[in-house]
């Protein structure tokens, strides 16, 4: 089971949809315009990922909903969270891809950042709203002791560090002064 879509508010809409369709390739497919529970109304718009009918990314654009002058639209400030905490990752098929994804974001003035996480290594950048999005790579199996493991972190309340990740870099946008 995958999920159908991720649904986020928007900032700006205008700026979201220059990013989604325009740097991340992803179709703009469908908008649903209705009021909002507790007032207003809203658009919600429908980005198709990867030509697949079942799996989207939504934004809201809110129009006259009470208090949006004080909405917080990046996750982790919303939350009160450290950065990158909240953050969401789609995936790819190979190291290619993600090399790709890193070099199209760098070219359209995106600072990147690259971890390799000894199992899976990814990719991370800013949308518009400030919200971290990443391109992951799934490069490692699973264990019996990666079970383990993580059902005995269930309980600690010390930390108990995971291996420093194999590799980590900062590519800078092109064209960063």
């Amino acid at each position: 089971m995958s999920y159908h879509h991720l649904a986020l508010a928007a900032k700006d809409m205008k700026a979201i949809h220059a990013f989604y369709e325009g740097v991340m390739d992803f179709e703009l497919v469908k908008v649903e315009i209705a009021p909002v529970m507790g007032g207003g109304w809203g658009k919600h718009f429908f980005y198709r990922m990867d030509g697949d009918d079942s799996r989207f990314i939504a934004f809201w654009e809110l129009m006259e909903t009470p208090g949006e002058a004080g909405y917080s639209y990046d996750l982790n400030e919303a939350a009160g969270t450290p950065q990158g905490t909240n953050h969401y990752s789609f995936s790819v098929e190979s190291a290619e891809q993600l090399v790709a994804w890193r070099k199209k974001w760098n070219a359209a003035g995106l600072d990147v950042l690259e971890i390799d996480h000894n199992w899976c290594h990814s990719v991370y950048t800013r949308d518009p709203n400030g919200n971290m999005i990443e391109f992951c790579l799934t490069t490692g199996s699973f264990t019996p002791e990666d079970r383990t493991r993580a059902l005995a972190a269930l309980d600690e309340t010390q930390m108990h560090a995971s291996p420093p990740p194999a590799m980590m870099k900062q590519w800078l946008a092109e064209n960063a002064a």
